[in-house]
């Protein structure tokens, strides 16, 4: 696979996002109110959804973050979209710090609580949650996805990482949700 790969199905994905979504009026349901069954995209947040801007500002700032859930789903070439950018970040001072300053560069106007296993951001083009390994996933310790993240180079010149294919299975199937086990379903059949 290319090291641009997947960062364009990214690209390609976030293009259909705005297509499906051109028409569709607001709701007033945001992302973390999405339900088990049809995810983020069936949200306000598919509406305008980029986290290209964020994933650039991360990288800028240091930012060692991982993308998690469906974009990274995306990554590896799930053709479901989504509403929402998860990161699982290691929850250091250091890192908090680059978390910090890549959500004040995409107008990130109330900063969350960076001292909490899992916080909710919003930024512009994106929302979604910043998780640590603390974050209980079932009986899964995530703390390995960190080192095993895969890296991907945007064509605009920064690099992605995120959530290598066999640890976002077991994320899936550790959430177990209906969206969650149909992905990894999905991602296992990816892998064959």
């Amino acid at each position: 696979m290319s090291q641009t790969t997947a960062a364009l199905r990214l690209r390609r994905a976030i293009d259909r996002t705005r297509h499906a979504t051109r028409e569709r009026a607001r709701v007033g349901r945001r992302p973390e109110k999405a339900d088990d069954v049809r995810g983020t995209f069936a949200t306000d947040g598919a509406l305008g959804f980029d986290p290209f801007p964020f994933l650039r500002a991360l990288h800028a700032a240091g930012s060692h973050a991982v993308v998690i859930g469906q974009v990274a789903g995306i990554m590896h070439g799930s053709a479901e979209l989504t509403g929402d950018l998860d990161l699982l970040w290691d929850g250091t001072h250091d890192e908090a710090r680059a978390l910090r300053a890549a959500l004040a560069a995409c107008g990130c106007t109330e900063p969350p609580d960076l001292d909490r296993e899992q916080v909710a951001y919003r930024v512009t083009g994106a929302d979604g949650d910043l998780c640590t390994p603390v974050l209980r996933w079932g009986d899964l310790d995530v703390t390995p996805c960190l080192t095993r993240a895969e890296t991907t180079h945007d064509p605009a010149g920064f690099t992605v990482r995120y959530a290598a294919l066999d640890d976002l299975i077991r994320m899936r199937r550790a959430l177990g949700r209906p969206k969650d086990h149909r992905r990894a379903d999905e991602l296992a059949r990816l892998r064959s």
